[in-house]
């Protein structure tokens, strides 16, 4: 493994002696490991939901604080903007890494000792994990004797639905002092999310769609109540709401390609209120996730003309509220190159990997990609000798961040941050 600087050459004063010199990287990652762990430990007993991020946003200023990196509190209602400056005066954009910190609303039946502490929320997502990182990320760097780049670092709120990475561009997080960031604009972002199904220590990623185009409805079908006894009277609701359901299906498998991609999924149905009552009203609710431009128009459109048609065969009418969600997560073709050539120098061909097909999962990190080069990749979470069939997904009340994974974020995103060009 490839050292950045020489080996130290008087003992260090403290953990922040910015004249060090430091070991080889992963070395250096290792002596901030445990203080890593505890503070991960920490977001995770108080995880904070969508723009409610507050105690994580200042636990994070508090951290930048030690360092002496100038950060900026308070962008998208609880993100934070930080800035580390080349040690050349003469560097040109920032490399921009990026964190989210949002957790979610479920109640965790994890048992650790560090579980949360929040009734109803937390951190199924691993967004405890990214925030980690992203610090220890920063801790690194600020010890480094030459540093390339400009570095600007991105802690996100409201991943979880609440595109909080559409309001911080909005915000001019990417734009520099002149735009409402901090330091110089920013040229390029890389990203990463803990992925439970790839063994701890390894990463993975793919050029074009990483991820899915995530699109949400509500449809309310409307009909005739009456007694159960008299279906002829009524116009049923839920017997149109289950053609309906039926029907759209059929985007998939008879609308789109068989090798292009396309979900419509219903998450919900609810309606009556009795067994021997035909309610007036049936509502469902779900998500249509694709990874083309082209295919996201088609399946709205197929949509509507599904609803709409089938419930009116039905004698109902169907109205529709179709809510734009994130658009689909592209990495940078050479950017993505590069992230594979210095991953393989960092880690070793053997735990890098391209990722073969897309998930059609969602990710906000995609608003970055609309104004800069951007790669996201995936961050190794499975522990060696557990089952990836059984252990716990993303958005489970089983799922942990893996500890042991770390100390590969950190190395990675300290690589990409320094790569030069």
């Amino acid at each position: 493994m490839p050292c950045l600087l020489g080996r130290p050459e008087r003992a260090r004063s403290g953990p922040y002696d910015r004249g060090m010199k430091t070991e080889c990287l992963h070395d250096v990652v290792a002596t901030d490991i445990a203080e890593l762990v505890a503070f991960r430990h920490d977001l995770h007993r108080h995880p904070e939901l969508s723009y409610q991020e507050e105690r994580t946003s200042a636990k994070v200023c508090e951290e930048l604080d030690k360092l002496g990196i100038a950060c900026k509190r308070g962008v998208a209602q609880t993100g934070v903007v930080a800035h580390l400056p080349a040690t050349d005066s003469s560097a040109g954009e920032a490399v921009a890494l990026r964190a989210d910190m949002d957790a979610l609303p479920l109640t965790e039946t994890t048992g650790r000792a560090y579980a949360s502490e929040t009734e109803g929320v937390m951190h199924a997502c691993g967004h405890d994990g990214h925030t980690t990182i992203l610090l220890g990320t920063a801790r690194v760097l600020c010890r480094m004797e030459h540093r390339p780049n400009p570095v600007t670092l991105l802690f996100q709120p409201a991943e979880e639905g609440g595109a909080g990475g559409l309001r911080m561009c909005e915000e001019g997080c990417l734009l520099g002092d002149e735009g409402g960031g901090v330091g110089p604009r920013v040229g390029r972002i890389f990203g990463l999310h803990g992925w439970p199904e790839i063994p701890v220590g390894h990463v993975a990623t793919r050029p074009g769609p990483l991820l899915a185009a995530t699109d949400d409805f509500v449809v309310r079908v409307r009909g005739t109540g009456g007694h159960a006894a008299y279906p002829h009277m009524a116009s049923d609701p839920v017997v149109a709401t289950a053609h309906v359901i039926t029907a759209l299906q059929t985007v998939a498998s008879r609308n789109v390609g068989p090798t292009d991609s396309v979900v419509v999924t219903v998450g919900r149905v609810a309606g009556g209120t009795a067994n021997n009552v035909i309610p007036t009203e049936v509502e469902f609710v779900g998500t249509v996730r694709t990874l083309l431009p082209q295919t996201r128009r088609l399946a709205k459109e197929r949509f509507f003309a599904v609803v709409e048609q089938t419930a009116a065969a039905h004698g109902c009418h169907a109205e529709i509220r179709w809510d734009e969600g994130y658009p689909v997560t592209t990495n940078d073709a050479a950017l993505t190159q590069r992230f594979f050539s210095l991953a393989r120098e960092e880690l070793g061909d053997a735990r890098v990997s391209l990722v073969e097909h897309p998930s059609l999962g969602g990710e906000d990190f995609s608003y970055y990609g609309r104004h800069v080069p951007a790669c996201f990749f995936l961050l190794g979470l499975l522990a060696p000798g557990d089952d990836p069939a059984t252990t716990p997904k993303l958005h489970q009340p089983q799922f942990d961040f893996n500890d042991d994974a770390i100390v590969t974020g950190v190395e990675m995103m300290c690589r990409l941050a320094l790569a030069e060009g």
